[in-house]
């Protein structure tokens, strides 16, 4: 019987747009940024403020406040996403400029599909995959390497280490949020996420001492507004749409979104925040966008059906041989 084909309703291409085209251009807001305020102070402000946004406006609409297992397993997102992947994101962007840290954090898919391998199970690793993959792996290489330059300087090794580190942390995330439990409210999930991750990177800003040289008084207005843009545009708007997409799709349909954001940053960066764009960073890019194409192309092995159907067959085997 053939699968009858359904459109996707406006609300989530709508949702597909977002995660696109505005998380695409945060990069730049990030950069922009963290030029005068401390990497993970800002990423605390940023989603501390969207969490709490987010939470108090699901209370006063009647949606209870998560129990007390699922602040537990929101708090354990929010240090795989917000600490570990947006807080090493926002440190590294001091560092890597914004285009390439989008094309980096594009590797998110690659790890996605792994940990569909390695926990959900619901992916078999193929030649197709594998050699996926390595095209991405080659990506990088490219963006890092000193031996292949094109004539342009590789990018600063502890940044790029920084951002890959980050894309495993959120494709496990990703992959975690289907088997933790959550609130039944994606948006009041959401909040309960970035309230807790704004907590946990403003510990982690005091630990790291960025409070004691951060002085309010001397932080333009342009990076008060990229703060406000990241508040509104990238959190409480994007990272909605992100949790209500992850809910209704696969998690490597939903990285979708990681070969179009570098193609944005990369053209914002270039246009808008004057970084280069040289031969190695159009190479790169293509490399890892094309890994990324093809893993979220490859039709799925489903080993749990492969699992029914052999299971199956050994009951028919028995059968016969029993008559």
């Amino acid at each position: 019987m053939e699968a009858t084909y359904r459109p996707r309703s406006w609300k989530t291409l709508l949702a597909f747009a977002i995660i696109y085209f505005v998380w695409g251009s945060t990069f730049l807001a990030i950069r922009v940024g963290v030029r005068e305020v401390p990497p993970f102070l800002l990423a605390g402000m940023r989603f501390f403020a969207a969490g709490i946004v987010l939470y108090i406006w699901m209370r006063a609409s009647g949606t209870p406040s998560p129990t007390r297992r699922e602040w537990a397993s929101a708090t354990l997102l929010a240090l795989l996403i917000f600490v570990v992947d947006y807080g090493l994101l926002f440190w590294a962007e001091q560092r890597v400029p914004s285009g390439i840290a989008a094309v980096m954090m594009a590797t998110i898919p690659a790890f996605m599909a792994l940990a569909e391998i390695l926990i959900l199970r619901t992916q078999k690793l193929t030649l197709r995959l594998a050699l996926a993959l390595l095209v991405g792996l080659a990506g990088v290489g490219v963006l890092v390497s000193r031996s292949v330059s094109f004539g342009d300087a590789p990018i600063e090794k502890f940044g790029a280490i920084a951002l890959l580190v980050g894309a495993i942390a959120w494709a496990l995330a990703s992959v975690l949020s289907r088997k933790l439990p959550l609130p039944k409210s994606q948006v009041m999930s959401s909040g309960a996420q970035m309230l807790a991750g704004g907590i946990l990177l403003a510990l982690a800003a005091a630990l790291l001492g960025e409070f004691r040289n951060f002085h309010v008084q001397a932080v333009s207005l342009g990076a008060w507004l990229a703060l406000a843009y990241l508040i509104v545009a990238g959190s409480i708007i994007g990272f909605t749409a992100y949790v209500w997409l992850l809910h209704r799709e696969s998690p490597t349909k939903v990285g979708t979104y990681a070969y179009v954001n570098p193609v944005v940053a990369v053209l914002v960066g270039y246009f808008l925040g004057g970084e280069t764009l040289g031969a190695r960073t159009i190479l790169g890019t293509a490399l890892v966008l094309v890994s990324v194409i093809v893993i979220t192309t490859t039709p799925k092995k489903a080993v749990e059906s492969e699992m029914l159907a052999n299971a199956a067959e050994l009951t028919e085997t028995r059968r016969t041989s029993a008559d």
